[in-house]
């Protein structure tokens, strides 16, 4: 069973930067794709950002600019360097992997960490 620990979250002033970090761990074979969403209560889980394994993103346009996904393939972990963060970026967010075990496509979710943005 793959597991996805995440890290860096935290709170922040307006403007600030905050860095996550994801590792997956466990029997894995490959992973097609990593990345983060988040969820503010009472809405959707929402894509923020995602990487393929041949290193092409994909960003919402809220952060386009503001946010870079990166990814270390042979350590299997992926982050998200925020910067110019607003108080509409406050949520849980989740780190997401796609990946194959076994020959099985299968994905997994982080337990999530809380970005709060205020002043």
């Amino acid at each position: 069973q793959v597991q996805l620990a995440e890290s860096g979250g935290g709170s922040v002033q307006p403007g600030g930067s905050l860095r996550l970090s994801c590792e997956a761990s466990g029997t894995i074979d490959s992973i097609n794709a990593m990345a983060w969403y988040r969820q503010v209560p009472g809405k959707e889980r929402e894509l923020v950002a995602l990487i393929k394994d041949d290193g092409r993103t994909n960003y919402a346009d809220s952060v386009q600019g503001r946010f870079t996904i990166s990814r270390d393939n042979a350590k299997n972990t992926v982050s998200l360097q925020m910067n110019s963060l607003k108080p509409e970026d406050t949520a849980v967010y989740f780190c997401y992997s796609d990946h194959i075990v076994g020959g099985w496509a299968l994905d997994a979710w982080g337990q999530g960490t809380l970005v709060t943005v205020s002043s």
